[in-house]
């Protein structure tokens, strides 16, 4: 099945679990789908072409529904905009395998649980994203939802994040002095 579209979300950092659910139910969000592991590798040239263009292939393993996404450069905005393509897939590890044929190589593993939750009546979609670098809310949705949800949540404009968590990976290495290898649960 072939999903495709144009994504426009922003991240914001939270204290911890707790303190996101907590402002996620007091903003009347509820659980639409519940906490599952992903498991994501992103592919990439020997060269890293794609990375330099600002592009992204990823295979995403979650427990019954594994997907392969190919995410175009984002536009240069107080939101992350870009097109995303996704389609679901039997086997993750064939995947995997097919890219590497075609040339591409496992260049990061990042991993996370996710938890996502809809408000009722509107259209857009939280996501609570627990991470070993820590705990994010993704709003994803229309410039006016994110807008209009972030503020609902306490967050005002300048906590808008919009880095992948690849770049949130390595400038958390790098305030750390951390050597960078993989975003991944010890």
């Amino acid at each position: 099945m072939l999903r495709g579209s144009q994504e426009t979300e922003i991240k914001l950092a939270a204290p911890d679990v707790a303190a996101a659910r907590r402002l996620l139910r007091k903003a009347g969000f509820r659980v639409a789908r519940r906490r599952l592991f992903e498991a994501n590798t992103v592919f990439d040239t020997a060269e890293r072409g794609l990375r330099q263009a600002n592009l992204l292939l990823r295979v995403r393993e979650t427990p019954g529904a594994d997907t392969f996404t190919f995410k175009g450069a984002p536009l240069a905005a107080k939101y992350k905009t870009r097109e995303e393509l996704e389609v679901t897939l039997s086997s993750a590890v064939t995947c995997g395998l097919i890219l590497q044929r075609l040339g591409y190589q496992p260049a990061f593993r990042y991993e996370k649980y996710r938890t996502e939750f809809r408000l009722p009546g509107t259209s857009g979609v939280a996501t609570l994203d627990e991470t070993p670098i820590g705990v994010y809310l993704e709003l994803e949705g229309s410039p006016r939802w994110i807008d209009r949800m972030a503020r609902r949540l306490g967050f005002c404009e300048q906590d808008y994040i919009t880095a992948s968590y690849g770049r949130l990976y390595l400038d958390w290495c790098a305030s750390r002095k951390v050597e960078p290898g993989h975003m991944v649960f010890r």
